[in-house]
């Protein structure tokens, strides 16, 4: 149940952009906050208990609370906002508090990592903590300044694509520091 639950956070979270802008005409940012804060709670109950999941339900609920409560169509604009603080939080305070989250996730396929796979998963760590700071305040400046469908084309498509580019660019070094050809 908990990754259908998952499941369906993520795919909320794919298309919460595209819903926002042509959902708003539909539906009231209160209805958003309503399935969103429950999708939330339901993985609050039922997840696993991995690292940051409860104090990032938490917010990401009070977020929902306030959408439903202020029914305000502005607000809705900054869930990913919210969801890139979230990341950074979630990867910043794992660089202080270890083991980084790249190295946890690592250890998932080599529990036995060398000492220079280490320090690599410290600076990728490093790395995403930047795009998560960086991606916040684009999505953050799209919100405050930017029309609706500038917004929904970065928060919707481009900044999928530059996560997706992190992750090829990690990979390539990664291959490189390695030794693969």
């Amino acid at each position: 149940m908990s990754r259908l639950i998952g499941l369906g956070l993520l795919l909320a979270g794919l298309l919460y952009p595209f819903a926002v802008y042509y959902g708003m005409e539909h539906f009231a940012p209160w209805q958003f906050g309503l399935l969103l804060g429950s999708l939330w709670l339901a993985r609050a109950l039922t997840g696993q208990r991995r690292p940051g999941s409860l104090w990032m339900a938490s917010a990401a609920i009070v977020f929902c609370l306030l959408l439903a409560v202020f029914d305000s169509p502005g607000l809705l604009r900054w869930y990913p906002v919210l969801i890139s603080v979230l990341m950074l939080l979630l990867f910043g305070l794992s660089l202080k508090y270890g083991p980084p989250m790249v190295e946890r996730l690592a250890r998932l396929r080599e529990p036995q990592l060398p000492a220079k796979a280490i320090r690599y998963t410290r600076r990728v760590t490093l790395a995403w903590c930047v795009f998560f700071f960086c991606n916040g305040l684009c999505a953050a400046a799209l919100t405050l300044w930017a029309p609706l469908s500038w917004w929904m084309l970065y928060t919707g498509l481009i900044s999928y694509g530059l996560i997706g580019l992190m992750f090829a660019i990690e990979w390539l070094i990664r291959q490189r520091v390695r030794g693969h050809p």
